[in-house]
């Protein structure tokens, strides 16, 4: 008998800085051997749009109260994280913009997140090129350099 997987959709943040900077987050979990960056986000809870997730997601990793840009990827793939079992994940990725001041903070981050977020950074284009591997999804390089283009500054 074949067993079907979970469908899980997930609201990912693209948060950049007046100096082109993305924020990502530094997640170690069991099923991944080295230590990865990724965006701020998580997964929509009952009835929620992808939209609402991101806003809530915005402040509760982050501490920010930023706009919700627009939407700049929407992706599928299948993957585990943290505590969970594979499942197919259905992304989409807005653009939020803020200042490189703007303080950030974990403002309700949940026993899984205090596991595996190991710690967050400012990324220039130019550092994540040099570190491609590093990055989950692997096109958010790609996605970045996209973005900067799409405003005049890559």
């Amino acid at each position: 008998m074949e067993s079907v997987m979970d469908v899980r959709k997930c609201a990912r943040l693209l948060i950049v800085n007046e100096l082109d900077q993305l924020l990502l987050f530094e997640y170690k979990d069991e099923h991944c051997a080295e230590p990865f960056w990724a965006t701020a986000g998580g997964e929509l809870k009952e009835g929620e749009t992808y939209l609402e997730a991101a806003k809530r997601e915005l402040y509760e990793e982050t501490g920010l109260e930023c706009a919700i840009g627009e939407l700049v990827l929407e992706r599928e793939d299948v993957f585990a994280v943290a505590l969970s079992v594979p499942a197919i994940w259905q992304e989409q990725y807005f653009l939020v913009q803020c200042e490189s001041e703007d303080e950030l903070f974990a403002a309700s981050w949940t026993e899984e997140e205090k596991a595996t977020i190991q710690r967050w950074a400012w990324w220039s284009l130019e550092d994540m090129r040099r570190n491609r591997a590093l990055f989950k999804p692997l096109v958010l390089t790609e996605l970045l350099e996209t973005v900067l283009a799409s405003r005049g500054s890559a």
